[in-house]
């Protein structure tokens, strides 16, 4: 919301040709209580004196010699970089209001004037206009922290991309079919297989050499959506070695408990690790 001193404290352009319409209109706004209040009986000052000050209001008169109204509008288009046009114009012409608004004016006087009109208009623009600087300013300052929340994501992603490559684990995760959607670490150099062949088609595993009865449980273990922990998993390699890994999983859901797939961690275990006490844990 816009406080009323915000309102009180905007930066007014009044822009007539006219002494005594200037004069009456100064002496309204700083009755009022306005603090920043101009006045220029010279439409070309117009556009320098707004890419200076930036006014939250215009009052302009569209009928002035040597440049109207609807002439310094068009100037004015040409250097408001907000896109916004504050102009209020004054008018004694009827036919001309409409033509005005079509110009870019957001409002309009009538003359001769009506005191409480004036007032109410030219307060009703100003909080308008300044609940537009708000929103501008909010929409900048939105944008700087999705800025700099991507290159804090991005600073992140590259921290555990490079933390992954250096680790033995590595993380990986699958869609509702088992397939790999992910896998980070060195997983590929451990296995010397496509990651698929863990979980997925019977032949591929067999292919590989991986443990038959070992898969079946795992594979039943998925079925029932259940999590498992340090999973003893192994593979017998083309020249008779053997590998053993640990790996722990999750099944994963939306928030309406649709199942969309499991994530998890491996690791491969060297024989000193292997004890008595491993076991595989569901």
């Amino acid at each position: 919301m816009i406080s009323e001193q915000e309102i009180l404290n905007a930066h007014v352009l009044i822009v007539d040709d006219q002494e005594a319409n200037v004069q009456l209109l100064e002496d309204l706004l700083r009755e009022a209580g306005y603090q920043n209040v101009d006045a220029t009986m010279n439409p070309h000052e117009v556009c320098a004196l707004h890419r200076n000050i930036h006014y939250d209001l215009i009052l302009l008169d569209l009928q002035m010699p040597g440049m109207d109204g609807f002439q310094v509008m068009e100037g004015l288009k040409t250097n408001d970089a907000d896109g916004y046009l504050p102009v209020l114009v004054i008018t004694a012409q009827p036919g001309h209001k409409l033509h005005a608004l079509q110009a870019g004016a957001r409002d309009f006087i009538s003359k001769p004037f009506d005191l409480v009109e004036v007032r109410t208009r030219i307060r009703n623009m100003l909080e308008v206009r300044l609940l537009y600087k708000k929103l501008e300013d909010y929409n900048q300052e939105l944008e700087q922290t999705v800025r700099e929340r991507t290159a804090q994501l991005r600073e992140s992603e590259a921290r555990y991309r490079s933390l992954t490559e250096l680790a033995s684990d590595w993380y990986w995760e699958q869609d509702e079919n088992m397939h790999f959607t992910k896998v980070s670490g060195p997983v590929l150099e451990m296995l010397g297989i496509q990651v698929d062949g863990l979980a997925g088609d019977v032949g591929t595993v067999q292919a590989a050499g991986w443990n038959e009865s070992e898969r079946k449980i795992l594979q039943a273990t998925i079925a029932t959506r259940q999590p498992f922990l340090d999973f003893l998993f192994s593979r017998v390699n083309a020249d008779g070695s053997k590998q053993q890994f640990r790996v722990s999983g999750e099944p994963m859901f939306t928030q309406s408990c649709r199942f969309i797939g499991y994530r998890g961690i491996g690791v491969e275990v060297t024989s000193k690790e292997l004890t008595l006490s491993d076991v595989h844990i569901l």
